[in-house]
């Protein structure tokens, strides 16, 4: 691939970037939105849309609380990994 392909390449991904950002945002801002007029309400019913909004409880484990508490253990089960971010600037 030539540099102007490239170059054509990277102008075109920050593009489809940006706007998908744009949309993003947009979305978020809807849902906000409507989040905010169901208020404390789980459910919502609009035409033949059904919006929920109901709390989730999960359980995380607390790393750094671990490694404070239990630094051999957590020294011993960790492992240290390379990858590589993609980014255009």
């Amino acid at each position: 691939m030539s540099t102007n392909e490239i170059i054509a390449k990277v102008r075109e991904l920050r593009e489809l970037q940006s706007l998908f950002d744009e949309a993003t945002a947009e979305a978020e801002a809807i849902k906000d939105t409507i989040k905010a007029h169901m208020g404390a309400q789980e459910e919502l019913r609009a035409g033949d849309y059904k919006v929920t909004r109901k709390p989730v409880a999960a359980t995380r484990f607390d790393s750094g609380a671990f490694k404070l508490t239990h630094a051999e253990f957590y020294n011993q089960y960790t492992k240290e990994t390379t990858s590589h971010r993609f980014n255009v600037a």
